[in-house]
């Protein structure tokens, strides 16, 4: 098949969540047999630069390169309009005119969209079967923002909220089929009613890239990976620093605390000043940080989807105690590979469980990583995507009076 893959972050290098999901979707597609298009978006140069490594997984690739002040005030403009600000953030007069050549070029057999935020270059496209990807459901995490700010940011993310439900709910209308990262996501996606065919498959994990290390854990180190310019991981250490810390030391006064991701804002970085808390900002690899701790918190209050960290430290061995909502968008089960908690003595009785019974650490790094192994391969949720793709395009086909295969 010929595909055109429209998403919102160039997919490469697969380094942060919004490139991972992406880059694994087209490597399977090409490596299956089909010639795959991405059109998509870089922020710099640079990063157009970087983003040919995607050269040998791609037929061809098509970048539009946009600047941040251009992309906010893309944003303000719509702030009096419906149509949320996070598609004026995620458009491109440049990438526009790239996909609309793209379209004429060639005859599609699929059109697939990671993220609803880009699926306005293609919503118009009707003779060609498409898939929305809409991975996470962004109206709820603006929604949930706004729970979190001050007035009158609050009143603007609701705002924004707002818009992208609407949204999300035409977009879904204008596609044959839309997915979700997780059960939970496609539940929310469901609950929208709007007749359309849904599905969902999982995030996986490179479980060979991620894997357990040689070297011993420090039984006085726990660590947090993320990156610190994204405010669901900010305000969460924010929190676990100011609520849970103080009751760790209290009880085991060498623990210490890694704080691990790129771009810390001069708030997080403030946390290094307290005993025990290091903030390294963007490190080469992430892995022996992981890999030399006790065990990963994620005490996360805004998480949608799944959480990538929750995933890698798990194929790495190395047990999380984590929130109940970000536990929800990995399929493991609490107590059994992972633990959950969500009060400050909660987590803290279950961060200390772990670092003062051996034995039970031991239990949980084992049971995680095979749990990854079995749930979370990249293998197993390309077979449920070969499946949807297999189920739109077929529909398409029948809906439009096409034999399968043939050319709309």
């Amino acid at each position: 098949m010929n595909i055109l893959y429209v998403c919102h972050r160039f997919p490469f290098p697969p380094k942060r969540g919004g490139k991972i999901r992406p880059f694994n979707m087209i490597r399977h597609l090409t490596a299956a047999g089909h010639q795959v298009t991405v059109c998509s978006l870089a922020r710099s140069q640079s990063e157009a630069d970087e983003g040919q490594g995607i050269a040998p997984h791609v037929a061809a690739r098509e970048i539009g390169i946009v600047n941040e002040p251009l992309q906010f005030a893309r944003m303000i403009v719509r702030l009096p309009l419906l149509t949320p600000s996070s598609m004026g953030y995620f458009y491109s007069t440049d990438l526009a005119r790239k996909v609309r050549s793209q379209l004429a070029a060639k005859k599609w057999d699929l059109i697939f969209v990671h993220c609803s935020s880009v699926a306005q270059y293609v919503e118009h496209v009707t003779d060609v079967p498409k898939i929305l990807d809409f991975g996470d459901m962004d109206s709820q995490k603006w929604l949930e923002y706004a729970n979190y700010k001050p007035w009158p940011l609050s009143w603007g993310y609701t705002l924004e909220g707002t818009k992208m439900l609407w949204a999300e709910k035409r977009l879904a209308r204008k596609f044959d089929l839309c997915t979700a990262t997780t059960r939970a996501e496609w539940e929310t996606l469901e609950g929208y009613g709007t007749g359309a065919a849904t599905d969902w498959f999982p995030n996986g994990v490179d479980a060979g890239f991620f894997s357990p290390g040689d070297a011993p854990y420090d039984a006085d180190t726990i660590s947090f990976i993320g990156r610190m310019d994204y405010y669901p991981n900010q305000e969460c250490m924010s929190r676990f620093c100011r609520e849970t810390w103080p009751l760790l030391r209290e009880r085991r006064p060498a623990i210490k605390l890694l704080i691990v991701g790129a771009d810390p804002s001069p708030e997080m970085r403030a946390l290094g000043d307290l005993p025990g808390v290091t903030v390294t900002g963007s490190v080469p690899d992430v892995r022996p940080f992981i890999r030399g701790s006790a065990l990963m918190v994620a005490p996360l209050a805004i998480a949608r989807g799944t959480q990538n960290k929750i995933l890698e430290a798990m194929a790495m061995g190395v047990p999380v105690v984590t929130s109940r909502i970000a536990a929800g968008g990995v399929d493991a089960v609490a107590g059994e590979h992972l633990l959950v908690a969500d009060t400050p003595a909660e987590n803290a009785e279950a961060i200390l469980r772990l670092l003062e019974q051996p034995a039970e650490r031991q239990r949980l790094a084992e049971a995680g990583r095979q749990r990854m192994l079995s749930h979370h391969a990249w293998a197993h949720s390309m077979k449920r995507l070969d499946a949807i793709i297999a189920r739109c395009t077929e529909a398409f086909a029948k809906n439009h009076g096409l034999k399968h295969g043939q050319p709309a």
